[in-house]
């Protein structure tokens, strides 16, 4: 690999290649966030390709962070475009080690390309131990698009939903998965961009009688497994109050309890803010069958102490519902959930929302661009990663998917013991200061020359 790929001006760089980047880099952010990593990747391609590599994909605007709508992902790229050993290398600089992939079993496999998505499944292995057997759990996560407009009645939206994830839990059950994770708001489009109140809040439902909550109950019994829910909750018996909110189902099919978003985003066109608050029940951590589980929705993954007060709690596997777009988060998204597996030695889950959804109404964002009907294209991607910071691929930017890995728990006290982190991370230290901080006449502690 050339030298030059260490040089800080990137675009002297791909100057050398004779290539334009700005347009063909369908994966990246901005110049300025291109990392060393993504040049290699691309010069990889490049040199595989030759003069072909402008026609990889359309030109991207270099004024956005957004891959246009089309592009599949990172590893359709890399199978298309990289063999052998440089396949290997990219790989590893990615992803971190290699995982085996399991075997999905052929009535799973069918119910996927009948409900046209894909089907995924991976193997994480801990070190064997002489004292411990393996404690193995597979969990799989799924990504969806809305089945009907958005036009269309409430109840039909929701049910033709329920039919649709329903049979994608269906396939992962059959695949041996134990526990089973929804995105964010599942069963609604995700309408709060349009500032509206109606049709949108009466897809709220109660988390314990709802009939999300019913209709998944009977699934988790019938198999077997521990599904979450998130949902927009309606709270009748606290003044009728609206949550964003996970319900964590048992593999008896009884609800265990719930858990709620911490941190609300005030940017864009979410609009969250005006129609639910954040959480006042913490960071709840749910004992299962199959390990200690706990929920960081959506733009909780912003905020690495959210995940470590999960961590904090005992939580093994950290799942990470989401709806969010390219414009806003993508050149974020394999970054943080895979950090937080790193930093606080569990697993971790990344789901994400699939598809471009249009609202009946046009609306604005305050920035000044003309109105329009859609929040922008949510890219999928989820992923699951390790304590040991390696990660599974992702599924597509734009197809439904399920994703499964068989994980060994194990693995998060032998990256505990490897590490140390918690031996180092100094908690009395930083809650001194996180209570001084928290106060308003907090002054930073910023020594000056005198």
């Amino acid at each position: 690999m050339s030298e030059k790929v260490l040089s800080p001006d990137i675009n002297e760089y791909f100057e050398t290649l004779e290539v334009d980047i700005y347009k063909t880099r369908p994966i990246f952010a901005t110049k300025n966030a291109l990392h060393l990593h993504e040049c290699v990747l691309i010069t990889l391609i490049y040199r595989k390709t030759k003069k072909e590599t402008a026609s990889l994909v359309e030109p991207v605007d270099p004024g956005t962070m957004a891959a246009p709508v089309e592009f599949e992902g990172v590893e359709t790229l890399l199978k298309a475009h990289l063999q052998g050993k440089d396949y290997d290398e990219v790989r590893r600089i990615l992803y971190g080690r290699s995982y085996p992939e399991l075997q999905i079993p052929s009535d799973a496999r069918q119910m996927a390309e009948k409900g046209g998505y894909e089907i995924q499944g991976y193997e994480i292995s801990a070190q064997p131990e002489q004292l411990r057997a393996p404690r193995k759990v597979r969990v799989a996560c799924i990504q969806n698009s809305i089945v009907l407009p958005t036009t269309a009645p409430v109840e039909e939206q929701r049910n033709a939903i329920h039919k649709k994830v329903g049979g994608m839990v269906e396939a992962a059950a059959i695949a041996g998965a134990n526990v089973v994770c929804m995105q964010e708001t599942f069963m609604m489009p995700f309408a709060f961009c349009t500032r509206e109140r109606l049709p949108w809040t009466e897809f709220a439902e109660s988390a314990e009688h709802g009939p999300t909550t019913k209709y998944f109950c009977e699934l988790a019994a019938k198999y077997g497994i521990v599904i979450i829910l998130p949902i927009l909750e309606r709270d009748e018996s606290k003044d009728d109050v609206i949550w964003n909110t996970a319900v964590v189902i048992s593999h008896t099919g009884r609800v265990i309890g719930k858990s709620r978003k911490n941190h609300i985003p005030r940017v864009g066109d979410f609009n969250e803010a005006t129609y639910y608050m954040e959480s006042t029940i913490g960071h709840p951590v749910f004992q299962t069958a199959f390990g200690k589980i706990a929920i960081n929705i959506c733009y909780g993954r912003h905020h690495p102490q959210n995940w470590m007060m999960f961590a904090l709690n005992g939580a093994e596997i950290i799942f990470n519902p989401s709806a969010t777009t390219g414009d806003l988060s993508e050149p974020l998204w394999s970054i943080e959930a895979r950090n937080a597996a790193i930093a606080n030695h569990c697993f971790t889950v990344a789901i994400n929302r699939v598809g471009t959804e249009q609202f009946p109404h046009e609306f604005t964002s305050g920035n000044g661009l003309p109105a329009h009907r859609d929040f922008g294209h949510f890219y999928g991607s989820s992923y699951i990663a390790a304590p040991d910071g390696s990660r599974t691929p992702a599924l597509s930017r734009t197809r439904d998917g399920v994703l499964i890995a068989e994980l060994d728990l194990n693995l998060c006290r032998q990256t505990k013991d490897s590490w140390g982190f918690r031996m180092t991370q100094r908690l009395d230290m930083y809650a001194k200061l996180f209570e001084k901080a928290a106060c308003p006449d907090y002054k930073p502690d910023i020594r000056k020359e005198t």
